[in-house]
């Protein structure tokens, strides 16, 4: 009786354990994003501060982030098609990007 009890108990906190996964709350309406600066101190306007967290997020994954003057906007336009292409990027994504590293030049 009692094995059958522990049984039922380890089983019962197995359970228990597997299932309490934290998740972080969701808010039902996107705040107002207010402007934010870059090092430089350009203000980005939230259009271009998401150009950049997609900037920051998809292409650091693969290799190390330049910095947006280190290409012109001539030599910036094959590379960020290329790599969208790599990175599965939909248009909407590119054109953040985009627009995100013209206003850096």
């Amino acid at each position: 009786m009692k094995s059958t009890f522990l049984t039922f108990a380890a089983l019962a906190l197995f359970l228990a354990s597997c299932g309490t996964q934290k998740s972080a709350p969701v808010a039902a309406t996107e705040p107002a994003v207010p402007p934010t600066e870059t090092a430089k101190g350009v203000t980005l306007t939230p259009e271009l501060a998401e150009g950049q967290n997609l900037y920051s997020n998809n292409c650091a994954k693969c290799h190390k982030l330049y910095e947006p003057k280190k290409f012109t906007q001539e030599e910036w336009t094959p590379i960020l098609v290329r790599m969208g292409k790599k990175a599965h990027l939909d248009g909407t994504q590119m054109a953040s990007i985009t627009n995100y590293i013209n206003s850096q030049l």
